[in-house]
């Protein structure tokens, strides 16, 4: 018998490690090739892990909401009479390094006054009940951060896990001489004068619930969201701008090409691909809207990657991204939009594909909503929300003088981030996107 020793796969270039949702095969379960043996989550997608090979469950390495990295040994798999016909699965899977940090070079941290040391001390983090990244680990054994003050240290991540922009803070904070916030710490130790003062209780929100009162916990992604949402809130002061646009042509288009489309194509063409081209050529007219902020830095980003916000079946909401989104065409962004939104709403989507986005587009129209004032999805400093498409009575100027006809008009809005983005540019921006949906050609041909 040979045993096969099944690695966490890699799922992205940004994505390091994921959380252990359930094991689907027990040890002592028969295995069939591609039969799912757990399930796994990133920060932002759930995914399922197949085995590359037929056999028998011996050992889960992992157990449920444990954290591990991308390329450890997490079971191991069974071979009957694979000794002699596979040697593959004899191959060892040699332990992955934690990556090495230099922390001078990361961002927000370049220009503070550290000291360089000769040495790190090593530390030992087997009496910590407290699970520390590779990451983490390697700047505090750098930064000679001891283990006992990483774990006075709030985090910020899921399950309150330390993340690294946590402990980049709290050394900025140590580096720089300042004061560091109690809210960054889990537990302070009160002074002599100050233990002898009253405790106040901090003020939070009182919900009183009845008998016939329903209680529902959060699922693990409700409870991402619900924190990314307040993190943006406290970091970006949010602006909104609202534009009316006037998109017959663009209507009419697509009801005179949309059955010839999907004929050629086997593809159904909807309005969002549509949007999509126009906020990226707008972005290359406003290429400061497509920035992120680290610090007093603003960092502006070379691609146009375009999250759609869509909507799943449990209620929760993923942003998965269409790569240089500039340089598809009509068709290609259709396939590209119709293969995210049906991966998405049945749980198919790769880690990757819901990173990198540098703007974000929600279509709130498709729930019968005329406009929204829509948060912004850090660390972008813009996302657009379109509205439904309604039929109005509008004015029309012409050679004979103003006329009143029924036009296709909708909202757009921009929700922007006022520390970098003004209303000039916010405003010029939303109101590009409305021109070329405007000035869409109805005789345009499909490509």
């Amino acid at each position: 018998m040979a045993q096969y020793e099944l690695l966490l796969p890699k799922m992205g270039e940004s994505v390091a490690e994921a959380t252990i949702i359930k094991w689907t095969k027990q040890p002592g379960d028969l295995i069939q090739l591609d039969d799912t043996i757990l399930e796994i989550a990133t920060d932002k997608v759930d995914s399922e892990v197949p085995s590359p090979v037929a056999g028998k469950l011996v050992k889960q390495l992992f157990a449920a909401d444990d954290v591990v990295q991308v390329g450890a040994v997490i079971a191991t798999i069974e071979i009957e009479g694979a000794a002699e016909s596979a040697p593959i699965v004899e191959t060892k899977q040699e332990e992955v390094p934690a990556p090495t940090v230099n922390v001078e070079n990361v961002p927000g941290v370049a220009q503070l006054p550290i000291a360089k040391t000769e040495e790190s001390t090593p530390q030992d983090f087997k009496n910590s009940d407290r699970f520390y990244s590779p990451l983490v680990k390697n700047i505090a054994a750098q930064e000679n951060i001891t283990v006992a003050e990483l774990d006075q240290l709030k985090g910020s991540g899921a399950e309150g896990r330390l993340t690294k922009d946590d402990l980049l803070n709290y050394i900025q904070s140590k580096k720089g001489g300042t004061t560091i916030k109690a809210t960054s710490i889990a537990t302070e130790s009160p002074s002599p004068v100050e233990a002898n003062k009253p405790i106040t209780p901090s003020a939070k929100p009182v919900t009183s619930v009845s008998g016939g009162d329903e209680i529902i916990e959060m699922d693990r992604m409700r409870k991402l969201i619900a924190e990314h949402m307040v993190m943006s809130k406290h970091t970006s002061p949010h602006v909104t701008s609202f534009v009316e646009a006037d998109v017959t042509n663009m209507v009419m288009w697509r009801d005179k090409v949309k059955k010839a489309f999907e004929q050629r194509e086997n593809e159904k063409i909807t309005f969002t691909p549509i949007f999509v081209e126009a906020v990226s050529r707008a972005i290359k007219d406003f290429p400061m809207i497509n920035v992120t902020v680290n610090g007093t830095q603003i960092i502006k980003k070379r691609d146009i990657n375009i999250g759609m916000a869509a909507a799943l079946p449990s209620g929760n909401l993923i942003v998965p991204v269409i790569k240089n989104a500039d340089q598809l065409n009509l068709v290609g962004l259709t396939k590209a939009v119709n293969d995210l939104a049906s991966r998405a709403r049945n749980s198919k989507l790769k880690p990757d594909e819901t990173q990198g986005g540098t703007f974000t587009l929600t279509n709130v129209g498709s729930f019968g909503n005329v406009m929204g004032t829509p948060i912004i999805n850090q660390p972008q400093v813009a996302i657009l929300a379109v509205g439904a498409i309604k039929k109005k009575p509008a004015v029309l100027e012409t050679e004979f003088g103003d006329v009143i006809a029924i036009r296709h008009m909708m909202f757009l809005s921009l929700s922007y981030d006022h520390r970098v983005v003004d209303g000039a540019l916010g405003g010029s921006f939303v109101r590009r996107v409305a021109d070329y949906l405007e000035n869409w050609d109805i005789n345009r041909e499909v490509s």
